[in-house]
């Protein structure tokens, strides 16, 4: 005869078919959310990742200097900022076109910019008025190391170290800052992370947060701009450990202490002039909003030159 209490020991150890097994719908959805997240974080990697020409893989290809000033007949001489070991800022130095120079012009360019596709026509308009230009690659862009961009977190470090080794030889000379798109994203963050004070700062096409920025450029490609901006900024910040979420230049604004020239093209199609003019309201009394009908996202001095040299020497004449 079957002992019962053998039997009852038995039945105990059959497992529940209703046990905590995922359900066939709750699979999907676990599927769905790894495979999406990992588009986006893949997707992220690639946005903000470069490799050096000719190697394969991620990223995409690290922008080069395709020219010099001294392509076209300009004096310069070619620098490092070292910032540790191993890693560095390029820079282009060109001299001023008055004696005595009446400062220093830092010079940073915008995302996958350089300073010879955005800087050399700029640099000749503050040499002309008696600045020294200083033009400046980002790490992960022409000659400076690196293989990362950030829009203008890591890359206001940069102009922290661009900043410092100005100040250090020259304590006493004037430095003014311009900054392209990110390279202006990246000019606010230093002031207002890291307590840089420049005699003036000239802003050209900031964006006014890093999640709106995004969300713009999806747009443009008519795709849905939420949740894709969010997730793109959350797996970047990761990557690269950043809080994407706290990059607003036009909260970095508020901390500006000196006369500003905010320059933006009314047909940008990434940002409208009433997120320029928020910025603008943060920025002191003292500064000076441009903005040019003809131009959309690009700098002005090639779309508008006279309106560009008329702004720019109005403004550092008044310093």
């Amino acid at each position: 005869m079957t002992d019962l209490s053998e039997a009852s020991r038995s039945v105990a150890h059959v497992p529940n078919p209703s046990g905590p097994k995922l359900k066939g719908w709750q699979r999907c959805l676990a599927i769905a959310f790894l495979v999406v997240n990992g588009l986006f974080y893949v997707a992220a990697y690639q946005m903000t990742h470069v490799r050096e020409p000719g190697q394969r893989g991620f990223g995409i290809p690290k922008p080069q200097n395709h020219q010099t000033p001294g392509d076209r007949g300009l004096a310069y001489s070619t620098h490092r900022i070292e910032i540790d070991e191993s890693s560095w800022l390029e820079m282009w130095r060109m001299p001023s076109w008055q004696a005595p120079s009446r400062g220093i012009a830092l010079l940073f360019p915008g995302n996958l910019g350089t300073k010879s596709s955005q800087l050399i026509g700029p640099a000749q308009s503050f040499a002309a008025l008696g600045y020294e230009p200083w033009l400046i690659d980002f790490q992960g862009a022409g000659g400076s190391s690196g293989n990362s961009i950030t829009i203008g977190m890591r890359e206001a470090r940069d102009v922290v170290a661009a900043f410092e080794h100005a100040r250090e030889p020259y304590p006493n000379s004037p430095i003014v800052i311009y900054g392209v798109s990110m390279g202006s994203a990246a000019v606010l963050r230093a002031i207002s992370k890291y307590g840089i004070e420049p005699q003036a700062i000239v802003l050209e096409l900031p964006f006014t947060n890093l999640v709106d920025a995004v969300k713009s450029r999806i747009r443009q490609q008519n795709l849905p701009p939420s949740p894709a901006a969010e997730l793109l900024v959350l797996w970047g910040g990761i990557q690269h450990g950043f809080n994407g979420f706290g990059h607003r230049p036009q909260h970095f604004a508020r901390d500006v202490n000196c006369p500003a020239l905010l320059i933006h093209g009314q047909q940008d199609k990434w940002m409208s002039v009433a997120e320029i003019e928020r910025i603008f309201q943060n920025l002191p009394e003292s500064s000076k909003l441009v903005l040019s009908p003809q131009a959309g996202h690009h700098q002005l001095i090639g779309v508008d030159r006279p309106l560009w040299d008329a702004s720019l020497t109005q403004f550092l004449n008044s310093l």
